[in-house]
């Protein structure tokens, strides 16, 4: 019998890491001339310098516009770059203008900081209220390493980034003195809380607050999301991150650790 529990046991974990492991990732959908391309082929039409404008998700009314064409293909429209390319007029015009400055500008390279607190500043305090109600003072944090995201539910980067919150920072440090305070900034409770129960479906289920009128966002920065300001227990900021590169969470979590054993 005893032996019997521990089989049932050791199925039902199995299947619950199998579930877990199974969670359904999002893929950015990258459309250019109304046709889905490859991250590669995105690279190479980099490398000619034919991207005019790189939108980071659509409106509804393109989404399902796209939904005829594509069907499934395009999944959410949280997750759809679409691309607009230089005509070729564009591109002569373009080129003619960089050889008479001589000097190459990007018309796609978001290069802005929008920073109003720096490394090493006292964090600004605030009072934010959670989509469940209940409301969170940074102050009431103090002992704690607090890593404050600020996000929107149409930020592509800001919703990717928040997949891989889970396995590597908030699973790994569930047991220790640490709290992720995700803030969504210029957005209603009702948006968010929908947002947030759609995601759920690749595995992002965790408490997010609403700054709807950018009160506590315009104490913090300006300009792109997503950002993170990782502040320790004195309520100092001792690292920021901006946008979601490849390796940005990896290197969050790794700066996490370090507070959390000083």
């Amino acid at each position: 019998m005893k032996k019997l529990i521990v089989l049932i046991f050791a199925l039902y974990s199995f299947t619950l890491f199998a579930q877990k492991n199974n969670i359904k990732k999002p893929e950015y959908v990258i459309i250019a001339n109304n046709e889905i391309i490859s991250k590669d082929k995105l690279g190479e039409l980099g490398q000619q310098g034919l991207i005019k404008k790189m939108n980071k998700g659509v409106t509804e009314e393109e989404r399902n516009k796209l939904a005829e064409k594509f069907g499934d293909k395009i999944g959410d429209r949280e997750f759809i770059i679409k691309i607009d390319l230089l005509s070729e007029k564009e591109k002569a015009e373009r080129d003619t203008k960089i050889a008479t400055n001589k000097k190459v500008t990007s018309e796609v390279k978001d290069i802005d900081g929008g920073l109003k607190l720096i490394i090493n500043d006292i964090a600004s305090e605030f009072t934010v209220e959670m989509i469940n109600g209940k409301k969170n003072s940074l102050s009431d944090l103090k002992g704690k390493v607090v890593l404050l995201n600020f996000w929107a539910t149409w930020c592509a980067p800001c919703l990717m980034e928040f997949t891989e919150f889970p396995e590597k920072i908030l699973e790994p440090f569930k047991d220790e003195d640490f709290i992720l305070m995700a803030i969504s900034i210029g957005e209603n409770r009702e948006r968010v809380k929908k947002k947030m129960e759609r995601m759920k479906k690749y595995g992002v289920d965790f408490n997010v607050g609403i700054d709807p009128k950018k009160e506590i966002w315009d104490k913090y920065a300006t300009g792109a999301i997503p950002k993170s300001f990782l502040i320790d227990q004195n309520g100092i900021i001792k690292y920021i991150s901006i946008g979601n590169a490849d390796g940005n969470v990896d290197n969050l979590a790794k700066e996490i650790k370090i507070l959390l054993t000083k």
